[in-house]
């Protein structure tokens, strides 16, 4: 998925980027750090990691910015407020945006505690423009729902592009000839490239690059094949596409390579002439295939779509073909039917993708032109292998993060400073309301709660022996660290004589906070070591 290879460049990006520092995995799992750990000394065995526990805020307050790589940033801004809504900055970003979780997640954050150093990164123009209208939507509908005026802090939403690692798209002639022998390309054929899910509900459309390409082969007289680099959901789906490219464009030789082989992948980039991919899905963002295309020096044909419309400039790098889709209020039925749960998600989009179209005519003029004149392929090529190093290298892109981590930092550290920003910090609460203590939303839940004032009693039973063992019960042993430590149990069970004291009383008997205390008092009451009475 587009999103794993975005995260994994990104991550040698931050490998490469570190300037000496170590790289800190915020996970409450250490197996999480560990693999962590692993995948980076993989990229350069010379860089240092740390692990920052889920519950160590304070650490993450040391360093300044969350990043997540997911739109859900509103998740961890509620867990923030436990260290401060001015603790830290969070960033995170966007990928699709077409399923409801991801639509949730950036409608929650107009309800979430964000804050004006806190970013979302959008990919591209396009989905930027998707998040606009999701905010708009769900203000207006808090407005109507509220039945007042809504003051809102969002976050920023700053628009910065996925990147390629380019020096991985440099091929030799050496290679490429290689790489064409082994494929069975031919000098005197032009060989195009798709590279991505063979999935036509969830990708892009196969029939218009078929009849493309068909036409292309048709007009210019010349051999052209076919290599599709990528994986197929299941068996009908590779069916369908093996047999629609025989049926569509059967002047043109089709290949398959497996686009999960790395090998395969690397080959199939070196033996093309020329880089085509239609998108025409709703769940499409931002499209890393274009940008690898312009780093191996490819021209490109791509759809006037999403975030190819950023990447690709028309008759610079490759050319856009022009693409249509209803006009808004025409997919309610749609919408209506994935919110009911009558279709899923994978139907949901491919109903959608199925009423965009593109401009065949464009198509296979373009087309066309680029197998005619290897000239053209040649300067173009150039231009994208130009514009990948110097807009979209990872190196660059990763720059734009710490730099839009920098500004965020400082606008959080100019709050701190401001007398207005200043209250509305001491205002905020310390815990988000879905996520208080267990004792204060089920308060209702007991008899009554065991306060300062509660008297306890040593039962007859009470025995430290006894303690020990049923610490270790597996009954109990689940609690763990949540257990009173056995020096605690001890203390309190010799400390309570005849007559009973109250919980203040045995804490400052013992010398331990009040909480430490409650805890203990409430296990050991379960336990039957001690008796609780109302003071």
């Amino acid at each position: 998925m587009g999103r794993h290879a975005a995260g994994h460049g990104f991550l040698r990006a931050a490998v490469a980027g570190r300037q000496g520092e170590p790289l800190w995995a915020f996970t409450p799992f250490k197996r999480s750090a560990d693999i962590f750990a692993c995948l980076v000394r993989e990229m350069d065995p010379a860089a240092e990691t740390r692990w920052i526990p889920a519950g160590r805020l304070n650490l993450l307050a040391s360093l300044g910015t969350l990043y997540l790589p997911v739109p859900g940033v509103g998740e961890a801004a509620r867990l923030r407020l436990r260290a401060g809504a001015d603790a830290f900055s969070i960033c995170g970003v966007t990928h699709t945006t077409a399923t409801h979780a991801a639509m949730d997640a950036i409608v929650g954050l107009l309800a979430a505690p964000v804050m004006p150093w806190d970013a979302l990164i959008c990919t591209s123009q396009a989905v930027a423009a998707t998040v606009r209208v999701l905010i708009e939507k769900e203000a207006e509908y808090l407005r109507w729902h509220l039945g007042a005026p809504l003051s809102l802090t969002l976050p920023r939403l700053p628009v910065i592009p996925l990147g390629v690692h380019t020096a991985d798209f440099v091929f030799t002639a050496g290679e490429r000839a290689t790489a064409r022998g082994d494929l069975g390309i031919g000098e005197d054929e032009v060989a195009a490239l798709f590279l991505g899910r063979l999935s036509f509900h969830a990708k892009a459309h196969p029939y218009p690059m078929y009849l493309g390409l068909q036409r292309a082969a048709q007009q210019t007289q010349r051999k052209i094949a076919l290599i599709q680099c990528g994986w197929f959901g299941n068996a009908p789906i590779e069916a369908a596409f093996r047999n629609g490219a025989a049926r569509i464009c059967p002047n043109v030789r089709a290949l398959f390579t497996d686009g999960k082989d790395p090998n395969a992948r690397r080959q199939s980039w070196a033996a093309a002439d020329l880089f085509i991919s239609l998108s025409d899905n709703i769940q499409e963002t931002f499209g890393l295939s274009p940008i690898e295309a312009m780093a191996a020096g490819l021209p490109l044909v791509v759809t006037d779509w999403d975030g190819y419309r950023d990447t690709v400039r028309d008759e610079v790098e490759g050319f856009r073909i022009p693409t249509w889709m209803p006009r808004p209020g025409c997919g309610e039925d749609f919408a209506r039917d994935y919110e009911a749960g009558s279709i899923d998600y994978d139907l949901y989009i491919g109903f959608a993708c199925q009423t965009v179209s593109l401009d065949l005519r464009a198509l296979t003029e373009r087309l066309s032109a680029l197998v005619a004149q290897p000239e053209l392929r040649r300067r173009l090529g150039e231009a994208g292998r130009r514009r990948a190093g110097d807009l979209f290298d990872w190196a660059a892109v990763y720059r734009r993060y710490q730099e839009l981590w920098a500004d965020l930092a400082a606008e959080r550290r100019a709050a701190q400073q401001n007398l207005e920003w200043r209250r509305v910090l001491q205002a905020a609460p310390r815990t988000a309301p879905a996520r208080l203590d267990p004792f204060c939303i089920f308060a209702g839940y007991p008899t009554a709660p065991i306060e300062t004032t509660t008297l306890v009693a040593l039962s007859p039973h009470a025995d430290g022996k006894a303690y020990r063992a049923l610490r270790e019960d597996a009954l109990f042993a689940y609690a763990g660290r949540h257990l009173p430590p056995v020096g605690v149990a001890d203390a309190a069970l010799r400390s309570l004589g005849a007559e009973p004291d109250t919980v203040g009383g045995l804490a400052a008997r013992l010398g331990l906070d009040l909480g430490t205390t409650l805890r203990a008092v409430s296990i050991l009451a379960k336990m039957g070591f001690v008796e609780l009475r109302a003071g």
